[in-house]
């Protein structure tokens, strides 16, 4: 589990997808696979986690997500672009109600003045619909992940807060 995030709110996360039998898939760039690995520590969370994918390089997005080149070049990795286009391939990719993605700069290295260390997009992806948050952590490298996971899964509540029925 996220080594900083509530078990409360990985519980209620767990309890929502449950509630409303929401099926999920991940797809990662900074957080390495520590979303997927957070949510499948709970028990009976075969119920709603389908698959996750670790894309951490550029050739593993386009390879495995089918990431256009051409967006990457244009935008970068780390941006709303790519985050939209991750969180898209996976849901539609595995067939299930909600993708999530995060790519963003962990650090403590890789950082510039545009992007700087910290600097993380999350998509989330529906059938109807698909929203991008922006977040600039502050930690080291780990702290950064952790932020990232915990915001992912608030992002999670929330969506299927507002999905439900």
């Amino acid at each position: 589990m996220c080594s900083l995030v509530d078990i409360k709110l990985v519980n209620k996360v767990s309890d929502e997808l449950k509630k409303h039998q929401v099926t999920i898939a991940t797809a990662e760039s900074c957080t390495g696979g520590l979303l997927a690995h957070t949510l499948t520590n709970v028990s009976g969370s075969s119920e709603y986690f389908d698959q996750g994918v670790i894309c951490y390089s550029n050739i593993a997005k386009m390879e495995l997500l089918s990431i256009p080149e051409q967006l990457l070049t244009n935008y970068g990795a780390v941006s709303k672009q790519v985050a939209t286009a991750m969180a898209k391939a996976i849901q539609q990719r595995a067939q299930v109600d909600i993708g999530i993605a995060t790519t963003g700069i962990a650090g403590p290295t890789g950082g510039t003045k545009d992007k700087p260390v910290g600097l993380v997009f999350i998509g989330v992806s529906t059938k109807d619909t698909v929203v991008v948050k922006k977040f600039l952590f502050s930690g080291d490298r780990l702290t950064n992940k952790d932020s990232t996971c915990t915001a992912a899964l608030e992002f999670l509540l929330e969506t299927i807060s507002q999905n439900k029925g």
